[in-house]
Formats: C-alpha cells, structure tokens, sequence
C-alpha cells in the first residue's frame, strides 16, 4: 500500500493522527522534497516520527520511483507531502503509475 500523506505547512505536529499512525507503522517513509519547504526540517520530523525518513528529491520521484514501490504490493510505504498531497504534477504520477503496477492507494 502507497500512502500520500499530507503533512500541513507548519511542523512536525501539523499531520493528521491518521498520517501519524501511518507513519509509524510504515516500512518506509519517505518525505518529497522539492515542491514545498517544510519549516522544521527533516530532523525534527524524524524526533516527532521516532523513526528514519528518507529524502524523495524530484529525480528519485520521477526517475526513480522503483525505489519508493518497492515492497508497496506487501507492505506499507509512506510518501509525505508538505500541504496537499497533489501539490504537483509529479505526486499525481505517481497515483497512476502504483494503479498500472495493482499497488493500492491512500490519500490521508
């Protein structure tokens, strides 16, 4: 399963209980990181989160999103986004691109 998550324009405390808990439970999480600066940075989502997130730039998105579905037909993936998870082109792809490969979806 692919999460987008959207994560508010603020900080680290700005996502949803439900984007949390996904967050938490995820295999991978991953934070887009090109389209909108996130006030707080990495490292205090990381302290929030309790766990590692890695930095989805705008080549790893768009050239190599094999390495954000990889496991996301078993397992769960987490794709955040600062403000609305369709911001950008790009994040929208990315829906259709998990629909060709049968990964199933969620916007929270």
């Amino acid at each position: 399963m692919l999460y987008l998550v959207g994560l508010g324009l603020g900080d680290a405390k700005d996502i949803t209980v439900k984007g949390l808990e996904v967050v938490r439970r995820a295999k991978r999480v991953f934070l887009e990181a090109y389209t909108s600066i996130l006030t707080c940075g990495k490292d205090a989502l990381e302290e929030f989160y309790g766990r590692e997130v890695i930095l989805a730039d705008r080549d790893m998105v768009e050239q190599q999103a094999d390495a954000i579905f990889e496991d996301a037909k078993e397992e769960e993936i987490a794709f955040l986004v600062v403000g609305d998870p369709f911001g950008a082109t790009t994040h929208s792809d990315l829906v259709l691109r998990a629909i060709d490969l049968n990964i199933p979806y969620k916007v929270i």
